[in-house]
């Protein structure tokens, strides 16, 4: 599945680009190397284009990282959306083993094989060459001409070789696997074509390659990590360590694997701050809180609304929604703590008719545990559904739900992906936050996301004359002035009521919340 999406989740490298000599992407600048579209939504802006084109990259990782998976990708990618046929050279799995695997992505490589766009080399040693090595001599001559004749039969631009670690276990001297494997990649290089090449990443005081030399053979290294963080969750990351006479991002990055997009990269080191920017306004769904926002939300801001359970911040999350509604809009509601039964049931109780809305074409809700899947894969999920829906407000319900599931930076990360993308399609977002404290101090909005977003609501209570009630302030709002006063609320059938300004007598709950 292609998607048109911009950075970080966007699948850039299926455009083509604006000079191209054969499968390599020429740069503006000559004095950069030409690259390779990889194929992999988001690795390309890692790379700074793409993949050098006509060298080979190592992509280390350990088992399951799922180098298989991305030098598959490459493949495909470039026999079908750039006329640019494969070969694949396994040394461990058998390729009717690879084409069942790769079917589950979606990749009918046998379809491709019929058409002479993808062909296997089986680098399973036998024969003479087996015998090469009990004589005490190795040479990779043989497989040099199978996988040459492969390249030349086909006119194979790319091609991967997985893995390094096979033939390293069977032959004891590094030194002349070596110098064979330089050999082999200036054969395939002289052929004109780009090449990945896996390794296996060993764990220690030094983080190396299982043998310590497979790095020096390629042009490049992208390591692929599947690790434990401080939660005792994985997280899988890359990042490209290597790239010779090329610019590169620096740092590890997200990515995730699924059925549908197989490996996804998220490139927050290569966002920028250029999306457009209005003054139209939208409304909150409540005519009083527009009032205290002097005018309603901005068509592309961003507003987290904090407050300790049972505040009302999925009201004010069902009323923006709703607000949607009456303006003819279409939005998508992200339930993460709640039932979609719940969700509808509390809504309705408020005067909102959620599945009215959907039977309208006018609303989409998901609900889903964050535990489900990776902070990585439900970036994912939400961009593609952005995409498909294209609807003009997002509700996530709530964004503290995440941080169960991630580190600060792989949360920070998250936030800051997700919010370029919805500023990039010009949806209105609205997040809620949970706060640990009952009366919803600042402190809601922990972990800077607080400055990624461009308004905050406050949502807290109040010890008011021996009984609590609500009020509701709001904190920020770029480009705009607002009330800043904390007003009274409540909650009936009808929804959410502001009233006066809180006075005197009434002091925030300064109780730990449970």
């Amino acid at each position: 599945m292609t998607r048109s999406l911009p950075d970080p989740v966007a699948a850039a490298a299926t455009a083509s680009p604006p000079y191209r000599t054969g499968d390599a992407a020429k740069p503006e600048d000559a004095r950069h190397l030409p690259r390779v579209p990889s194929g992999v939504p988001g690795l390309d802006q890692l790379f700074r284009g793409g993949f050098p084109a006509e060298r080979p990259l190592v992509v280390c990782g350990s088992a399951g990282s799922g180098k298989t998976v991305l030098c598959s990708q490459f493949l495909y990618h470039g026999a079908v959306h750039h006329d640019a046929p494969g070969v694949f050279v396994s040394f461990e799995e058998p390729p009717e083993s690879l084409r069942e695997n790769l079917l589950g992505f979606g990749w009918d490589v046998a379809k491709l094989e019929s058409e002479g766009r993808w062909t296997f080399v089986d680098g399973t040693l036998e024969g003479e060459e087996e015998e090469e090595v009990l004589d005490g001599g190795f040479s990779l001559d043989g497989l040099r001409a199978r996988v040459r004749h492969a390249i030349e039969r086909t006119g194979a631009k790319r091609v991967a070789i997985d893995s390094l670690a096979t033939l390293f276990m069977r032959f004891p001297h590094e030194g002349v696997v070596r110098r064979e494997l330089a050999c082999f990649c200036a054969m395939i290089r002289d052929a004109g074509a780009t090449s990945l090449l896996t390794a296996e990443l060993q764990h220690g005081e030094v983080e190396q390659t299982r043998f310590g030399v497979e790095e020096y053979v390629g042009d490049g290294v992208l390591i692929l990590r599947h690790d434990l963080d401080d939660l005792q969750q994985r997280h899988r990351t890359l990042e490209v360590v290597k790239l010779r006479g090329g610019e590169h991002a620096t740092g590890r990055f997200p990515f995730s694997i699924d059925r549908f997009h197989g490996v996804t990269a998220v490139s927050v080191g290569s966002l920028r701050l250029g999306q457009p920017s209005g003054g139209e306004r939208i409304g909150s769904g409540s005519d009083a809180l527009d009032e205290m926002l002097h005018g309603g939300f901005f068509r592309d801001s961003v507003t987290i609304v904090a407050g300790a359970t049972g505040t009302g911040k999925t009201l004010t999350a069902t009323q923006f929604v709703h607000g949607a509604h009456q303006a003819g809009e279409r939005a998508v509601f992200l339930g993460y703590e709640e039932s979609r039964s719940q969700l509808v049931r509390n809504a309705g109780s408020w005067g909102v008719d959620f599945e009215a809305m959907e039977k309208q074409g006018n609303l989409r809700i998901h609900c889903q545990y964050p535990e489900s899947a990776s902070l990585a894969q439900h970036l994912s999920g939400i961009s593609d559904l952005l995409e498909e829906f294209r609807p003009q407000r997002l509700v996530i319900d709530s964004l503290s739900a995440f941080r169960r599931i991630g580190n600060e930076h792989a949360f920070r990360s998250f936030m800051i992906s997700l919010t370029a993308i919805i500023k990039e399609l010009q949806i209105a977002g609205l997040y809620t936050v949970t706060s640990d404290r009952l009366y919803g101090a600042p402190e809601a909005t922990t972990q800077n996301v607080s400055t990624l977003t461009d308004s905050i609501i406050l949502l807290r209570y109040l010890e008011d004359g021996g009984s609590v009630s609500r009020a509701i302030g709001v904190l920020k709002m770029r480009g705009s002035g607002h009330d800043p006063a904390f007003r009274r609320f409540s909650i009936s059938d009808g929804g959410m009521s502001i009233s006066d300004p809180v006075d005197e007598n009434a002091r925030p709950l300064s109780s730990r919340g449970g």
